[in-house]
């Protein structure tokens, strides 16, 4: 083994513990376990049938060259009318830029952006590769945390004390993952307030949870005026229309910083895959009410859920206002030996459930928030009912 010869850049990024609990899930399944995997964020949905038409027909019209870096045109085009239409935001084509999935949208902001030294803002709880990227970047996270009595949402006065000379970057995401809350606009122009005083402080907005809205409110950050210049926005595809494999995702930005993401892009994936593109098209130009049984499905889950987790004895729950998560508080089991297992704290209590429910959850610690786990409620109504059966069986045991 030569693992000695890897860059410290790789041997000092973590595996993604989403990732990684599925793997354990797999892996018990294929040895005959029974396991429920509520770990990955993914939709139990298949891709709409009009959108697979369209993608259908972008291979028998020969779609199959290389496309742009930045995009098609006509995509970007689907996307500032997007922005126009669902966020009141005016985005020209050239300020557009379509990545191999959100996830390279956010790399992309940040490397152009973040220098060595560099202090990034993350909002605990966070997704967990945002901490990841600014890793890579050789930038320092800086963690703002908020737990369950906040709702999971940072507070202005948080926000200002993080702020110092070296402060380049704030993550936020909106709905969060992996706590499902929603900003509100007096919320978001708070924090905005805070920001417009920092001319060396620009925002990156994840959004990817936009339709996936249970409280009818969504605000976007690059709304306000005075933080248009200051933001870069990041969507995508993979959650709303069921299109996680599709891997499209996108930003709108300030010019200057759309080409950066460009230039960037251009040296490591290129433009993304022709017949996904064509079938974004297709989605972005759908009206909302094609996805909404989709919308009114993981409500009810959402629901089921959160009644079902309040019944079990220790656990403070957080009801969701979007996406597609609940994260409750199980820092009650801190200390405590159930079933012979002694639980010290997040990582044994997701390991717990793995081993004695055969529930797959991720650790809290992840995503910045030590005290909870997350659950992903995207799958079925039938695997809900008997994870959390076993979860609470397990833990009253």
């Amino acid at each position: 083994m030569n693992e000695y010869l890897l860059s410290d850049r790789i041997k000092k990024l973590p595996v993604s513990q989403t990732i990684a609990m599925s793997a354990k899930a797999r892996e018990l399944k294929e040895s005959g376990v029974d396991v429920i995997s509520l770990s990955l964020g993914e939709p139990d949905f298949n891709t709409p049938d009009f959108i697979k038409e369209d993608a259908k027909k972008a291979i028998d019209d020969n779609y199959n060259s290389y496309t742009p870096v930045e995009g098609y045109l006509d995509l970007r085009k689907a996307i500032s009318k997007k922005f126009k239409r669902d966020n009141n935001l005016d985005y020209t084509p050239d300020q557009i830029v379509v990545s191999t999935g959100a996830k390279q949208s956010l790399a992309n902001a940040a490397m152009v952006l973040l220098n060595p030294g560099d202090e990034a803002i993350l909002a605990a709880p966070y997704w967990v590769s945002y901490e990841a990227i600014i890793d890579l970047c050789e930038a320092e996270p800086v963690i703002i945390h908020s737990e369950i009595d906040q709702h999971f949402k940072i507070l202005p006065e948080q926000l200002e004390a993080a702020i110092t000379p070296k402060t380049k970057l704030v993550f936020l995401n909106s709905p969060g993952n992996p706590s499902g809350a929603i900003y509100s606009k007096e919320e978001l122009r708070a924090l905005a307030d805070v920001l417009v005083q920092y001319p060396q402080v620009y925002v990156i907005y994840d959004e990817i949870y936009e339709h996936i809205n249970y409280c009818g409110y969504h605000h976007s950050m690059a709304s306000f005026p005075d933080m248009y210049e200051k933001t870069i926005t990041v969507n995508g595809l993979s959650k709303a229309f069921a299109m996680t494999g599709w891997r499209v995702g996108y930003i709108g930005a300030p010019k200057w910083i759309a080409e950066a993401c460009t230039k960037m892009q251009g040296q490591i994936t290129s433009g993304t895959n022709c017949i996904a593109q064509r079938a974004a098209i297709t989605a972005l130009e759908a009206p909302k009410e094609k996805i909404q049984y989709m919308i009114d499905s993981l409500e009810e889950r959402k629901i089921l859920v959160t009644k079902l987790l309040r019944e079990i004895p220790g656990f403070q729950v957080y009801e969701p206002k979007g996406a597609f998560y609940i994260l409750p508080d199980i820092s009650y089991y801190f200390g405590k030996n159930i079933n012979g297992y002694h639980i010290k704290n997040a990582n044994d209590f997701a390991m717990f459930l793995l081993e004695k429910a055969n529930v797959a959850t991720v650790t809290g610690e992840a995503f910045g928030t030590p005290n909870c786990i997350r659950l992903s409620y995207a799958a079925s109504k039938s695997e809900l009912m008997e994870a959390l059966s076993r979860i609470k069986k397990a833990v009253t045991s």
